[in-house]
């Protein structure tokens, strides 16, 4: 027999584990120990995410930067691609950056490329330049706050058109670098290559019901 003070410690350690969200950075490809640390700065306990079993216990995902077509091709080798749909499709926050933004698109500007078509927006590759064209700017993002953000960009994507539930929340030479629809966040930059927690935070914030 469980006592009244046992349950009453039990609750309050589940009360505590669930005060801290899960959130898994698949592990495919890009940059997943640098989101893995960020995403602990920030206030979650991280996890890297290579099966189903492994993302069915997170409470959101992030897809990190890397090349898009071969992690279509390891989501399917995975068997992750259906799960991750339907986690999303149930309310799961996802994020992707640089190639995760690609990745997460309905469309790719100039290519039949495959994608899991959870956000809506067209994107183009490359598009401010490749490798040796990487910068780091100072970008405005009013929900972040007024001071701006040190976005690094590394081969980025950047938005070509957006369908009419997505929200630009910032914009670099014209075109959206950063954008939400629901709980799906998509961003052209590396925010975790940087000191600045703050998009992180943001997307823990997605997290409340």
């Amino acid at each position: 027999m469980v006592s009244i003070c046992g349950r009453f410690r039990r609750a309050n350690c589940s009360h505590r584990v669930a005060s801290k969200p899960h959130v898994g950075v698949l592990a495919l490809q890009g940059d997943v120990e640098e989101h893995i640390a960020a995403l602990e700065r920030a206030g979650a306990k991280a996890r890297a995410v290579k099966t189903r079993a492994v993302l069915d216990a997170c409470d959101a995902l992030v897809i990190p930067g890397g090349e898009s077509t071969t992690v279509m091709k390891l989501l399917d080798r995975f068997a992750l691609a259906d799960p991750l749909r339907e986690r999303v499709g149930a309310g799961m926050p996802l994020w992707g950056t640089c190639m995760g933004m690609i990745v997460t698109a309905r469309a790719v500007a100039g290519l039949d490329q495959p994608t899991l078509g959870l956000l809506d927006v067209t994107v183009r590759r490359n598009a401010f330049g490749r490798q040796n064209d990487s910068a780091e700017v100072d970008l405005a993002i009013p929900v972040l706050g007024a001071e701006p953000f040190p976005a690094i960009f590394i081969r980025a994507p950047w938005i070509e058109s957006a369908g009419p539930e997505v929200e630009v929340l910032a914009s670099f030479g014209g075109h959206g670098v950063m954008v939400r629809q629901g709980r799906v966040l998509g961003t052209s930059f590396h925010p975790e290559l940087t000191a600045d927690p703050r998009v992180h935070r943001y997307f823990l914030g997605m997290l409340a019901p």
